[in-house]
């Protein structure tokens, strides 16, 4: 569902992504790690249409995020960690609009919405201002607009910010149900302990390249040590104390 070859991206000086090649096939929940700066921002931004990278290719479900932008936009969704909403619009509208967009007719709008706001614990919020919402409700109505399409591949930029627990447990059922029926999941996370619970694959990158890629038994196997956080620093060139 999404193929990354060769993939590289340049900042002046400064290489953020140094030729990445990654496939991510549909039904997967694939979770990238890395360290602060590591590229994996600048990753999904470039799959998500929103960077342009200096070289090598993307295709989302078969569409190349360059030659064919509109029809792989059409294919995600994607949640940012520093998400931009219309504060001057209420939820409901920034909802209705947010289906607009994509010209999903009214009536599926409706029904959506009510869904979705009974999930996300919206229903009594519908006419306050986004202003006026705390940083976890403009989180779960970007959650909720975003997952109005039913996009097939969804990316997620540090899912988990500012969310308190139930939306939180709320948020892990809800991408596990997604891998299960078929969707792509691909996040990006600082939280190992949620890397531990949902992946079904990890993929850490370091300085813009891909340095480990699997299952979390494999890598664990393979970098010979016994959990997550040793992992990490293992693949990321740090030391692990016996």
């Amino acid at each position: 569902m999404i193929r990354i070859e060769q993939l590289t991206k340049r900042y002046g000086d400064v290489t953020a992504v140094d030729d990445l090649t990654l496939h991510v096939p549909a039904g997967e929940l694939f979770c990238f790690l890395g360290p602060n700066g590591a590229g994996k921002t600048t990753t999904i931004k470039v799959l998500a249409g929103l960077v342009r990278p200096t070289s090598g290719r993307a295709w989302i479900g078969g569409h190349d995020v360059l030659t064919d932008p509109l029809a792989a936009k059409q294919m995600i969704g994607y949640i940012p960690d520093m998400p931009y909403l219309y504060d001057r619009l209420t939820v409901s509208e920034f909802f209705d609009f947010s289906g607009e967009l994509y010209g999903m007719p009214a009536a599926t709008i409706r029904a959506r919405e009510e869904e979705l706001f009974d999930t996300f614990g919206l229903l009594k919020s519908r006419a306050v201002l986004v202003k006026d919402l705390s940083h976890g409700m403009r989180q779960r109505l970007l959650y909720a607009a975003t997952l109005l399409r039913d996009p097939p591949v969804l990316f997620i930029d540090e899912p988990l910010i500012g969310l308190d627990p139930y939306t939180i447990r709320s948020i892990k059922a809800i991408l596990k149900a997604r891998a299960r029926a078929g969707r792509t999941v691909f996040l990006t996370t600082h939280i190992l302990a949620l890397v531990d619970e949902i992946a079904d694959r990890i993929g850490v990158i370091h300085q813009g390249r891909l340095v480990a890629l699997g299952t979390l038994p494999e890598l664990l196997a393979s970098h010979h040590v016994k959990g997550l956080e040793e992992l990490f620093i293992s693949a990321t060139g740090g030391w692990v104390e016996e």
